[in-house]
């Protein structure tokens, strides 16, 4: 079983890409949605992030708001900086311990937005981009969070730029409405079992 990291900034769509993966049978770990499990559900991480933000961040029934923290830590970097040494360690185990119940796939997937900015992707037999115009992804990101355009714009420059990105990556997968995404993938996939296979031999 390998293990490939798969990223792509705000809006580029690489949650729609890994269900497609999964209708492959590929299983996927969403990093993202586990932090947010591990936010509400871990005291140590609770109490550290309260500690960092204040007690605002979680409303009374003990849930984070997200939004809350959103609008302290993409307006300071070191904010942000040390929310993500609280939480890409707890992340790296959980995802470690979940690949456990998955030795005998040819590759499994870990999808993150901070795959490359959390030092992980060094982890990784290969890494996945999934790219999207900056036009594209405000569109989507405004569509799906009911938000404005100032506000996505905001948060995509608070990461890593793609044509960063495109230098650390092993392949990228196109999503802009324009090429066809699902014969991307399934030429990964197929590369990917291939070159599995001749790891078995």
């Amino acid at each position: 079983m390998k293990k490939i990291g798969i990223t792509g900034g705000i809006g580029s769509g690489k949650t729609t890409i890994c269900e497609i993966f999964k209708l492959l049978g590929i299983a996927v770990f969403h990093a993202d949605e586990e932090v947010r499990n591990l936010q509400n559900s871990d005291l140590q991480i609770r109490n550290h992030l309260v500690e960092l933000l204040g007690g605002q961040i979680y409303d009374q029934d003990g849930i984070l708001d997200r939004k809350k923290m959103a609008g302290i830590i993409f307006t300071d970097q070191e904010a942000l900086a040390a929310v993500n040494k609280i939480i890409h360690p707890a992340i790296r185990q959980r995802f470690l311990k979940w690949t456990d119940n998955h030795l005998d796939d040819p590759y499994v997937l870990y999808e993150a937005a901070v795959l490359i900015e959390s030092g992980f992707a060094s982890d990784f037999y290969l890494n996945i981009l999934v790219l999207a115009d900056e036009k594209v992804r405000i569109e989507r990101v405004m569509k799906r969070d009911n938000t404005t355009k100032g506000l996505v714009k905001q948060r995509i420059m608070n990461q890593m730029p793609d044509n960063q990105k495109i230098k650390m990556v092993d392949y990228v997968i196109e999503n802009n409405n324009m090429k066809l995404v699902i014969p991307q993938i399934i030429r990964l996939d197929k590369l990917i079992k291939a070159e599995s296979n001749n790891w078995k031999m």
